[in-house]
């Protein structure tokens, strides 16, 4: 006998659904069609329609907004990405009281990644920021733990279409050795990338299909974060904190 389906699906899916329609959203305008906003999303009109009903009684429904590029405020990136926000919040807030440093949450915007939100303490110094700004994948440990996960082809495929101007891509066969790295090991920590004596530490967090949701990020000077701390006390924080959110998200282990 067939178990019934929820009527409302997958409430990972759903979530991820509602974010990619947001975005849809910001990219199109507000005055786009319903029928091409299903379009881009891959849902049907039906599911389109109900997703927007829910969003309009949320506050992020309500800020909808148009297309931007770099400097987003963090009310801006809240309005865009609050559903992950508000599921992650706790852990960042779990994190930074624990290590008395900025914890972020971060995402992959195609070959850059984006800060959407921080918990810090006072001690932590300030994270405020980097809310809202992107960097390359490459320079800090959100963007390499992110595409650690990904298929080398495709990072090769970045790697060739780099536009110049930009900060110089690293060597590739330097690259695929660090994201294997990374990929055995479930973390990457990155010193110096985000600037002088700064290191990055983080870990993916992925959904129900394995998909890659964004990464957990703790920041900080190296004069607190090197040495035995990083090791005994900072990675398997992580590393525990970014399983936790994973199974949240509907993630199993294969």
């Amino acid at each position: 006998m067939k178990k019934k389906r929820s009527k409302g699906g997958n409430p990972p899916q759903r979530m991820e659904k509602a974010v990619e329609l947001l975005e849809a959203l910001a990219i199109e305008g507000k005055e786009c069609s319903l029928s091409a906003l299903a379009r881009r999303v891959g849902i049907s009109r039906y599911r389109t329609r109900r997703l927007l009903e829910s969003l309009e009684q949320q506050e992020a429904g309500k800020r909808l907004l148009p297309k931007a590029d770099k400097g987003h405020s963090r009310g801006k990136v809240e309005a865009l990405y609050g559903s992950i926000v508000r599921e992650v919040r706790p852990v960042m807030e779990s994190l930074a009281r624990r290590h008395k440093e900025a914890v972020y949450m971060a995402i992959l915007k195609g070959e850059e990644v984006l800060f959407v939100d921080v918990a810090c303490v006072e001690a932590g110094g300030k994270g405020e920021p980097l809310v809202g700004r992107r960097f390359p994948f490459f320079n800090n440990a959100a963007g390499k733990v992110m595409r650690a996960i990904d298929s080398w082809d495709l990072l090769e495929k970045i790697g060739k279409s780099w536009r110049r101007g930009r900060s110089a891509f690293p060597d590739l066969a330097d690259l695929r050795r660090e994201l294997e790295s990374i990929r055995e090991k479930g973390v990457a920590v990155d010193c110096g990338g985000m600037g002088e004596g700064v290191i990055t530490v983080a870990v993916a967090v992925r959904d129900y299909a394995g998909k890659v949701v964004g990464a957990l990020t703790l920041l900080g000077p190296s004069v607190r974060l090197l040495g035995s701390r990083l090791e005994e006390e900072i990675i398997p924080s992580l590393l525990l904190s970014g399983e936790l959110l994973s199974m949240k998200f509907g993630y199993a282990r294969p």
